[in-house]
């Protein structure tokens, strides 16, 4: 186990041994005030709540134990006041025995729950880190950060994705969102992200690689064994992606957008939308096969940044159903680099959407450093 994954399970154990003070201060009390209330007054029937509330939180171990005292507990109470053949008292741990077997039995059951939603969480987050991979810190001349945001708290990967490729020229980065969720979004992600990793290298100009995506996302599509949708909804799949291409000798970023949202360019305080005059449909719609992938260039000087992101951002609603106004937040969070604008962003969206996202999201902040001298351990 490694240090990280220990120390959060030693966190979450800590609260939960200071939560057994809990049942137990309850035992005492009831046992001192039954034993000193009037004959015709008994509180052995509260002492059931000491192991219920125990396997709320509790393993079967802990919950037994405090069964096992209550049931003690139950017995002293008994023998001060009459005797153990008393019938109430009797019926009294009879019950309180049945209570606390069937407790136990629920804190086992929970138990086993939690490991299997463990397991689960472990395969989602190795998923994960296979399909989309961390995008590194510093890829040339670039500085880079990223960020993913799963709508739903317990998923770990979606339908968004990203990817950065290096070139001899320059670096190459994809960010894209299929159409749907679940399992069938995570394996169209996968292959547009297999397709891109294996193709940025080889492919001489980005028209010529996001056409090779196109033709690896629309044969997929076309293939109904690749695919586990019904029938009639095959071929309306698609994936929106934005293709950049940024070389280290020039200050200007290439653009193939494919009906993704359009990134932004931060510069002194300003956003910038890079808009592309002719921009491709989806990826995957095999009715535009004869498509023309043009390429738009804009500027990217030093200390430029570029904000990549998927719709789940632009369409995060607040509790009024207004939209994240993303060009108006960033503008004034760029001044100490990607890291610290994705961070102050998420924050941002967070607490805009009250919490909890409507879709997934995905942010790629992209910074041009000063270029460093030729012949140095930074030079590319």
């Amino acid at each position: 186990m490694v240090p990280g994954r220990l120390h959060d399970l030693l966190v979450s154990r800590e609260p939960r041994h200071a939560l057994l003070a809990v049942p137990i201060v309850l035992i005492v009390l009831v046992t001192v005030i039954d034993v000193l209330a009037p004959p015709d007054v008994h509180l052995g029937p509260f002492l059931v709540a000491a192991p219920a509330v125990t396997a709320s939180f509790a393993g079967p171990r802990a919950t037994g134990c405090v069964g096992a005292l209550a049931v003690l507990a139950q017995s002293v109470v008994a023998a001060v006041r009459t005797n153990l053949a008393d019938l109430n008292h009797t019926f009294q741990l009879i019950t309180l025995i049945l209570m606390s077997a069937f407790v136990t039995s629920f804190a086992a059951r929970r138990e086993r729950h939690e490991r299997e939603v463990t397991r689960l969480r472990t395969v989602a987050t190795a998923a994960q880190e296979v399909v989309l991979r961390p995008i590194p810190a510093r890829i040339g001349p670039l500085r880079i950060a990223s960020a993913y945001l799963a709508a739903e708290s317990e998923a770990q990967i979606g339908g968004d994705l990203y990817a950065a490729a290096r070139t001899e020229q320059g670096t190459r980065l994809v960010i894209g969102d299929v159409r749907g969720k679940g399992l069938e979004a995570v394996g169209d992600a996968a292959l547009l992200l297999g397709a891109f990793r294996g193709a940025a290298h080889r492919q001489a100009d980005l028209p010529s690689l996001v056409a090779f995506l196109e033709g690896t996302v629309s044969s997929d599509l076309d293939d109904p064994a690749a695919s586990t949708v019904a029938a009639d909804d095959r071929g309306e799949g698609f994936i929106t992606a934005a293709v950049l291409d940024v070389p280290d000798d020039e200050p200007i970023l290439r653009l193939i957008n494919c009906g993704h949202p359009p990134p932004l360019l931060l510069r002194h305080g300003r956003v910038v939308p890079l808009e592309t005059r002719h921009p491709a449909p989806p990826l995957g719609l095999g009715g535009f096969a004869g498509t023309e992938f043009s390429v738009a260039a804009f500027a990217f000087e030093q200390g430029d940044i570029a904000l990549l992101y998927t719709d789940g951002v632009i369409e995060a609603r607040d509790r009024d159903g207004t939209f994240y106004p993303l060009a108006q937040r960033v503008a004034g969070m760029a001044d100490k680099g990607p890291g610290t604008l994705l961070a102050r962003l998420r924050q941002d969206l967070i607490r805009h959407a009250g919490g909890h996202l409507g879709d997934d999201a995905a942010m790629v902040a992209i910074e041009r450093l000063p270029r460093p001298p030729l012949g140095s351990p930074g030079h590319p």
